[in-house]
């Protein structure tokens, strides 16, 4: 039937993670999540994700929700479309479909869609239900679970945003075959960042089921996806709104954001997160915290899922001033997560400019 997680907030039950193989369990997942009866459903998705699932979806909901109005707002993929004229039109089509705070928005889709969707519930009437559907690997193992939503302001990755948590979130695992190569790749790179930043044993098994994990055989994914959500849920109940250990999460996020806003968004947020975490492990070594041997297991980890792409023509110096733009800036100090051995990280505010330079530097040379 699927695995079942539940995330607390504050100690209480907030919401749940649901693990299946097909749509069939989605409207009773959303019946049982709370006692309102949506007289409105919104689906948000994109161009890509429209032709191959949003039919399927709105007549399941259809069958279970006869006196519902369904509708469906569907914006061009990609990272461009993440931002404030995007979020604008959907709140013009909930207006026209007189949406309130009863009805209902369904973000089907990877972690733009589940960004930007979050970000119009959590803004719209002051708060409106949002269910996370996502159908990226990356999306399904992380941008998901948290309740982190926003948009991309100008050049400035995820600057306008808001802590607010989805009703449910519904994972359907068969979709991952409809995915490109480099799209399961990329959603690696956050699957095995649980493993350097807090959990060996993950990292081991990962290392041990390359053959399986890449072959998409379904029980081998739906532990991993659980394992991923189950590390993502620990940490957020921890610290909700990222006080603290919950930076940690950010481990390659730092040098990868640059990347991907100097790439134009051409590279996929994994990609980025993948060079941004060779950086990170390559300046733990530096620092002697972590060993040459742990530094190049982590090298061939990352080899092995094929996370990160050959990096050329990119200007040192400009990566290093747009990690000075990143919102994990603090005052004049970047909050930099770093290791202390595979499953230990922490966060540093002594990284230097010249430290940043030589990562990259490395970076480019492999």
């Amino acid at each position: 039937m699927g695995k079942d997680l539940i995330v607390n907030y504050k100690n209480e039950p907030c919401y749940e993670i649901k693990i299946r193989n097909d749509f069939s369990d989605l409207s009773k997942s959303i019946q049982m999540m709370n006692e309102k009866n949506y007289l409105r459903i919104c689906i948000v998705t994109d161009s890509v994700v429209e032709p191959l699932y949003l039919k399927n979806v709105i007549l399941k909901l259809s069958v279970d929700y006869p006196d519902t109005y369904i509708t469906s707002f569907v914006f061009d993929a990609g990272e461009s479309s993440k931002n404030l004229s995007t979020v604008q039109k959907l709140y013009q089509k909930l207006i026209q479909d007189q949406f309130d705070r009863n009805d209902l928005l369904i973000a089907l889709g990877g972690g733009v869609v589940g960004d930007l969707t979050g970000f119009t519930a959590a803004t719209y009437l002051r708060g409106i239900d949002f269910v996370q559907v996502p159908t990226t690997l990356l999306s399904q193992v992380d941008s998901s679970v948290g309740g982190k939503t926003g948009v991309d302001f100008e050049q400035y990755k995820n600057m306008v945003g808001a802590f607010y948590m989805p009703c449910l979130v519904y994972i359907n695992t068969d979709v991952l075959k409809t995915l490109p190569a480099e799209q399961i790749s990329s959603g690696m790179a956050e699957v095995i960042k649980y493993g350097i930043i807090r959990d060996f044993e993950f990292y081991e098994w990962l290392d041990s089921n390359v053959d399986k994990v890449k072959s998409l055989d379904q029980e081998t994914l739906e532990y991993l996806i659980y394992q991923s959500c189950k590390n993502k849920k620990e940490v957020v109940e921890e610290d909700p709104t990222e006080q603290g250990i919950r930076a940690t999460l950010n481990f390659g996020h730092t040098i990868g954001h640059a990347i991907e806003k100097l790439s134009h968004f051409k590279l996929y947020h994994g990609q980025c997160v993948g060079l941004g975490m060779v950086a990170a492990a390559y300046i733990s070594m530096k620092r002697d915290i972590v060993t040459e041997g742990e530094f190049f297991t982590i090298m061939n980890i990352l080899d092995s899922y094929n996370v990160y792409p050959e990096l050329k023509d990119i200007n040192i110096e400009d990566v290093i001033s747009a990690t000075k733009h990143d919102k994990k800036m603090n005052g004049q100090q970047i909050h930099f997560v770093l290791i202390r051995g595979i499953g230990i990280s922490y966060i540093d505010t002594t990284v230097t400019d010249q430290e940043m330079r030589d990562a990259v530097e490395y970076i480019l040379s492999i």
